[in-house]
């Protein structure tokens, strides 16, 4: 019997229309808009000005504070200026603009396609490379990696987590990479395995990937200490505690870490450009994009320079179809609707989905009916329906109560209420209230 986590949880259609479309690369754009917060934390001081040079891999924003991330130059040119951008989030955030001019690199990369598996540099060396080279978590969190493999004092990793699970409908970019970059990926676990000092990983694979599952199950019988599990198609099943859950019988406790149970879990393309960082000196300049939907013409997994429009990707699946009503930064049920399609690709931008006019738009919401539905899939065991109330009605102190800060935002109570309530919308909107609320208390 295939594993999976044991509360909640929910099963759209996946709609892996890409699946089987091999990655391809989209062309370099004249210009290039790269933000200067692409990561949970502080956004980077930018260390370059109008009229500069840049190579690709030239560093143009260099982290602020503990928990922030490098920022490099994914194209050769000229820096036009350091301006607002509106970003997939829809707010306007600080910005290199970047016209090109060739397709110059910086000599430090290794651009060869041979496979380096040795690594004679210690766990520091090679924390700090990825450090150096702006690495994130590319499954859509983007926590800066360097600060997630340095465990609080105290705690000591047991296992490392790969997760290959990518449970959000429609979207294949994480697919495509562990078949095109199976041995890159695991000389990459291995690199995370030395800096955690661990000798377990697991690869958790869904099982509507068969593909992926057998290929990384032949590369892991010659790797000590690294196994394949293959879960039940189950989603939220890539949320870090669901998958922990699945993958060892481990719950992590209420506003606890990972770590607080023995574990990290990094994402199969995070690992990927892990690889690429310490033994290519490569920084974190370009990712696998999904751009699908029912009416694209060509659904496809496109390696895009950071800093793409996305329209360019658009462009590059058979245009835009006329009957578009919504566009999405991301998958389905966690992704966001974007104001524009001049939003530049970020090392966050797992998917574009373009959405029919016929499903874009909000059914009426109708009074709640009590059937529990909402209650029963959520993944973290929460009352979503109760903290909507709460949060419409500003009772603060019960939403922090009733662990509303625990909520993962998955979607899934919004996706099953029969309702058509707007679950998550409060749910977000009130566990923003809360954080601020207890950050002013701390301080």
């Amino acid at each position: 019997m295939l594993k999976t986590f044991r509360i909640g949880g929910i099963h759209p259609k996946e709609q892996k229309l890409s699946a089987g479309n091999a990655i391809q690369s989209v062309p370099v754009p004249g210009q290039v808009v790269i933000p200067l917060a692409q990561h949970i934390g502080a956004p980077c001081q930018p260390v370059v000005k109008r009229g500069d040079a840049v190579k690709v891999g030239t560093l143009i924003g260099k982290a602020v504070g503990f928990v922030s991330a490098n920022i490099h130059s994914s194209v050769s040119g000229t820096v036009l200026k350091i301006d607002k951008t509106v970003d997939a989030s829809g707010y306007r955030r600080d910005a290199v603009f970047i016209k090109v001019e060739g397709d110059e690199w910086e000599e430090s990369i290794d651009r060869s396609p041979d496979l380096k598996k040795e690594c004679e540099l210690s766990s520091k060396e090679i924390l700090d490379k990825i450090a150096a080279a702006g690495i994130v978590g590319m499954g859509g969190a983007t926590f800066p990696t360097h600060v997630k493999l340095m465990p609080p004092p105290g705690s000591k990793p047991e296992v490392l987590i790969i997760n290959g699970v990518e449970c959000e409908p429609w979207l294949t970019s994480d697919h495509r990479l562990m078949m095109e970059k199976t041995e890159e990926i695991m000389a990459g676990i291995s690199l995370v395995m030395k800096v955690l000092n661990v000798d377990r990983a697991i690869i958790g694979i869904e099982n509507n990937k068969k593909d992926a599952i057998a290929k990384f199950g032949k590369y892991a019988k010659a790797c000590p200490g690294i196994s394949v599990e293959a879960l039940k198609v189950q989603y939220p099943q890539g949320g870090e505690k669901q998958l922990i859950d699945a993958l060892t019988g481990r719950q992590v406790s209420s506003g606890a870490l990972p770590i607080s149970v023995g574990a990290v879990v990094q994402n199969a393309g995070t690992v990927l450009a892990i690889y690429e960082a310490v033994q290519k000196n490569k920084p974190l300049i370009e990712r696998v994009v999904t751009v699908t939907g029912k009416d694209v013409k060509q659904p496809c997994n496109l390696l895009a320079r950071t800093g793409t429009p996305a329209s360019n990707l658009i462009d590059a699946v058979g245009g835009l179809p006329e009957n578009t009503g919504k566009i999405i930064s991301g998958g389905p049920m966690m992704g966001k609707a974007l104001t524009s399609v001049d939003v530049p690709v970020t090392k966050g931008t797992s998917g574009i989905l373009l959405i029919p006019s016929p499903e874009a738009g909000r059914k009426a919401m109708k009074d709640c009916i009590r059937c529990a539905k909402c209650v029963s899939v959520c993944p973290m065991g929460l009352n979503p329906t109760l903290l909507m109330n709460l949060t419409e009605f500003e009772v603060w102190d019960g939403t922090e109560k009733n662990r509303i800060t625990d909520c993962i935002e998955c979607g899934s109570c919004s996706y099953t209420c029969p309702a058509c309530r707007p679950l998550l919308d409060y749910i977000r909107l009130g566990k923003s209230r809360v954080i601020a609320i207890i950050r002013a208390r701390k301080n």
